[in-house]
């Protein structure tokens, strides 16, 4: 059964019969009986099994018994826990397996692998008894009450079958042994005691099955009782044996064991029949029932007991149950016409559907024409609804209706019966001509007022009871009760028939329920059986009930075969077709599936290509977004960098500036210096002119080194002023390279290495150039820095213009700018070798003047004025002009040897040492601009 997974050992169903409790090892589960649903189903832990849950007799208790010897008590519509009972005493305590219940549901017995049995009050909740079995009891193996009808259901005697095959029977109260059954040499494998308490049946563990008399076995114990005593004690050994009691099923009659007078024993005869006919007269029935009194007491009561219609319908109809044969039939499937039963017939619940379509399915099975009968759904269901429970009597009921009652049914298929209806409507035009011409004169045939009540059997217009009580009858008598019920159902409407005129309203009045009284349909059904002529009677026409032969069906074939052939080539022509059909059309659904596919993953390809392209384009925007905020940020940096660079361009242009300046106050200081020494010295020359004489010697040493420590002091001054002037070259010799570059990085990003190239050749060829510049060009600097500013800005434009050109010529452009590096590096090493061979001429000229000078000295004295002359003439033509500190040395002597002259010659001396310091600084310059215009020149 759904729901346990093991398999189910115990069945407990109510007093009322509504509920029922199957047991397994691991669950026991509530069921509803009315509706086959599960109501409860009780969880237990897998460390604790289940023994036995059941009912409470007379009760509405469940009792739940565990293999932990735990009991509950439930009561049965709340599942709320009434009472648990305590354990028992550990020096009795066993392991319960087994369990009875007195009738009245008071006493528990209860039992397991040991041979004491514990007694449980189950109104006082406590144990009050522990009974000892005999000591060859060693395990009890079933436990059962025996029902007496005089005790009210507190049953006094216990049946207990032990595991040595012998039931005992004992006396609770007495602790007396009463009877046992069974022996050492055949004993008991299962027993069960009847409602009554009169029989005992026991299947024997040779397969054999015993059913003994309670009455011949308590005979003797009925006698005047011995002295009453406590101790369980064995049978004496004239005790009653189960070999005189045995009843074995045969096949054949079986011998009743001989009767003596002591023991008399009531047995049955069972017997099989063998040729599956009865032999009895037409009004008994099987079972012992017979006909003629079912229908007095059918006449009296107007229908059978509710408890034992079911029963009494299978008697009447004389059912074979031909299990072997029905289920040849309902192994062959559900058949073709009924598949699709459920669109035409939508049934709620999926069983009754089930068995209605294997029940019509069997019937399809068992003869061709029903399955092409539209009426026989309508025809079973009412059966399938009242025995779908057991499909095997369903199955035979509906056979059997069909041969008898529906007789002649099929002469006119796929028409309606019309033999059938006419007779129905000869019997209505003999008993009601007025309601006959009234259907006459509204065009209404039989086919409206009878086949709809024959071919739903009355089950659309009559209730379940009333359906039940109306087929009581008609079981009970002739095939042709049920056309009469017919004609009186029409004759018992009449009044309401009478007032219709329209034939919709003809047609819901015989397919809906109508306010009529059932038992005086069915009086007027046994009239108009007795008052109907013989001529129309429908008896005369129709046989008398034939039941279904038993091993196997009758071939029913009372139908137009070649109809029945021809609509079965047609419909088998027609599902060929219809199967071409459906292989067709799933080809083309298949091929529909593929193109919808196709079409779902195209679409999924469009929608994920859109969503890339959308995720493309969302990329796109945040990356445009992105660089526009780059964008903003390089030009706000590159804006910050332009005002640092401002900054900066300011900061170098007052550094550059003040420079100036600070080099222009020191040309002008050094200048008044020279003029106010050039002053002091004029001032100086009468003093000195007076003790030139006397300090003539000392003079000159002073002279000489006063004109080494100028020399000394200007070289210095022009290292220095050299030095500056390089560091500020190089500066911004870079600052002119890293635009440059900048420059060119952004133009084009492919020209880095040629660019780090012509960067490092210029730095090479302004290195270079920077060596050759001399010291003097620093007055035109700032000159020389804003042409250049102004020629580097045009040639950004014109290199700007004239890019994709020159790209061409970075070559011969590079190759010339390594030769001029080479020719520059050749000129200032020329130019070197040029000024330490001035360095060294001067040198010689000093040391030839210092001679000079001292050998004049020494021929002053003894000379006159005029060889002085002409040894000034001498010095004059032979001291170089080159810098200022010669033309110092040359005034020095030319007023050490003019001393005596007029003040009009030093005047003249002045003015041309002025002349000449003016065109050194000329000279200078033009060499500067000269030097400063060829780089540029290169770079263009």
């Amino acid at each position: 059964m759904r729901g346990h997974e093991s398999s189910v050992f115990s069945i407990s169903v109510h007093a009322s019969g509504r509920y029922a409790i199957t047991t397994s090892s691991d669950t026991a589960q509530l069921w509803d009986l009315d509706t086959f649903q599960r109501k409860r189903k009780l969880n237990i832990l897998q460390s604790v099994g289940i023994q036995k849950v059941f009912f409470l007799p007379l009760s509405n208790t469940i009792l739940s018994c565990f293999k932990d010897n735990s009991i509950f008590a439930w009561e049965c519509d709340t599942l709320f826990c009434k009472y648990q009972l305590p354990p028992p005493p550990e020096s009795s305590s066993i392991l319960y397996k087994v369990f009875a219940v007195t009738r009245d549901g008071r006493i528990l017995a209860a039992g397991g692998k040991s041979n004491h049995l514990h007694l449980w009050c189950l109104e006082a909740k406590q144990l009050f008894r522990i009974i000892q079995m005999p000591t060859k009891v060693r395990a009890i193996r079933y436990l059962e009450f025996l029902p007496d009808s005089f005790d009210a259901g507190s049953n006094q005697v216990l049946g207990v079958l032990s595991q040595d095959g012998i039931m005992r029977f004992i006396n609770v109260q007495t602790c007396k042994l009463l009877f046992e059954i069974g022996s050492l040499d055949e004993g008991i494998s299962s027993s069960v005691i009847s409602p009554h308490g009169r029989y005992i049946a026991s299947i024997m563990e040779n397969g054999s099955l015993n059913i003994y008399s309670v009455q011949a076995l308590t005979q003797e114990i009925n006698k005047p009782p011995p002295p009453l005593v406590k101790v369980i004690e064995d049978l004496p050994k004239s005790k009653l044996t189960s070999g005189d009691l045995k009843m074995k099923v045969t096949s054949g009659r079986v011998q009743r064991p001989a009767k003596s007078r002591e023991k008399q024993i009531q047995t049955r005869i069972l017997k099989q029949d063998l040729t599956g006919h009865f032999e009895n007269k037409e009004n008994e029935l099987s079972d012992g029932l017979n006909k003629k009194r079912l229908q007095i007491l059918l006449k009296g009561y107007g229908e059978y007991p509710t408890k034992y219609r079911m029963f009494i319908w299978r008697s009447l109809l004389q059912l074979p149950e031909n299990h072997t044969a029905f289920s040849s039939l309902i192994d062959k499937g559900i058949h073709v016409a009924f598949l699709n039963l459920q669109k035409k017939y939508p049934i709620k619940s999926r069983k009754l559907l089930r068995v209605l379509q294997r029940t019509l399915s069997a019937l399809a099975h068992w003869s061709a024409i029903f399955s092409d009968t539209p009426y026989l759904p309508l025809l079973a269901f009412p059966f399938v609804k009242l025995f779908q429970n057991n499909q095997l009597i369903c199955f035979e009921v509906v056979a059997t209706l069909i041969i008898n009652w529906c007789q002649h049914w099929f002469e006119y298929f796929p028409n309606p019966p019309i033999n059938i209806l006419s007779m129905i409507e000869n019997v209505l035009a003999f008993h009601d001509k007025e309601l006959l011409q009234h259907y006459r004169d509204h065009d209404i045939t039989s086919q409206v007022y009878a086949w709809p009540l024959l071919e739903t059997v009355f089950s659309e217009v009559l209730t379940r009871e009333e359906w039940l009580k109306l087929f009581d009858n008609v079981f009970s008598n002739h095939p042709s009760f049920l056309l009469l019920t017919v004609v009186a159902y029409n004759i018992c409407s009449r009044a309401p028939l009478l007032n219709c005129s329209l034939k919709d309203d003809f047609e819901y009045f015989f397919h809906h329920r109508n306010n009529l009284d059932i038992s005086a349909v069915i009086r007027e059904v046994y009239h108009l059986m007795d008052t109907t002529p013989a001529d129309i009677h429908p008896d005369n026409m129709l046989d008398v009930f034939v039941a279904l032969t038993k091993g196997q069906y009758p071939v029913f074939n009372q139908y137009p075969k070649f109809i029945v052939d021809y609509q079965t080539q047609e419909r088998e022509r027609i599902r060929n077709d219809e199967l071409d059909y459906l292989r067709e059309r799933q080809t083309v659904e298949n091929m529909q599936a593929e193109v919808d596919q196709q079409r779902v993953e195209d679409e999924a390809w469009y929608q994920k290509q859109e969503l890339l392209r959308k995720a493309e384009e969302t990329r796109r925007e945040m990356l445009l977004q992105e660089e526009e905020k780059m964008i903003q940020q390089r030009q706000r940096l590159a804006a910050v960098k332009r005002e640092l660079k401002a900054k900066e361009m300011h900061l170098q242009e007052a550094a550059r500036r003040r420079f100036l300046k600070l080099q222009q106050d020191q040309r002008e200081m050094e200048l008044r210096r020279l003029e106010d020494e050039i002053e002091r010295k004029v001032h100086m020359r009468d003093q000195e002119m007076a003790t030139a004489v006397k300090d003539l010697e000392m003079r000159h040493l002073e002279l000489e080194s006063q004109k080494r420590l100028y020399e000394k002091n200007l070289t210095r001054n022009q290292e220095t002023a050299a030095k500056e002037m390089r560091e500020d070259a190089d500066a911004y010799r870079r600052k002119v390279n890293l635009e440059e570059h900048t420059f060119h990085r952004l133009i084009e990003t492919d020209q880095t290495q040629n660019q780090k190239t012509q960067k490092l050749i210029e730095e090479n060829l302004a290195k270079a150039e920077q060596a050759c510049l001399n010291t003097d060009w620093r007055i035109q600097a700032l000159h020389k820095q804003r042409c250049d500013d102004l020629q580097r800005n045009e040639c950004y434009q014109e290199m700007a213009k004239l890019l994709r050109k020159n790209r061409r010529k970075e070559i011969e452009v590079l190759n010339a700018m390594m030769e001029k590096e080479a020719k520059t590096w050749e000129e200032a090493e020329e130019k070197d070798f040029r000024l330490k061979s001035e360095k060294k001429a001067s040198a010689l000229s000093d040391a030839s003047r210092q001679w000079f000078l001292e050998k004049e000295i020494n021929d002053a004295l003894e000379h006159t004025e005029g060889p002085r002359s002409q040894y000034e003439q001498v010095a004059s033509s032979c001291l170089p002009r080159t810098s200022p500190g010669s033309d110092v040395s040359e005034v020095d002597a030319s007023t050490w040897i003019s001393l005596n002259q007029r003040k009009t010659q030093w005047d003249t001396m002045e003015q041309d040492l002025l002349d000449r310091v003016r065109n050194l600084r000329q000279r200078l310059t033009a060499r500067a601009r000269h030097s400063c215009r060829t780089p540029h020149l290169l770079a263009t």
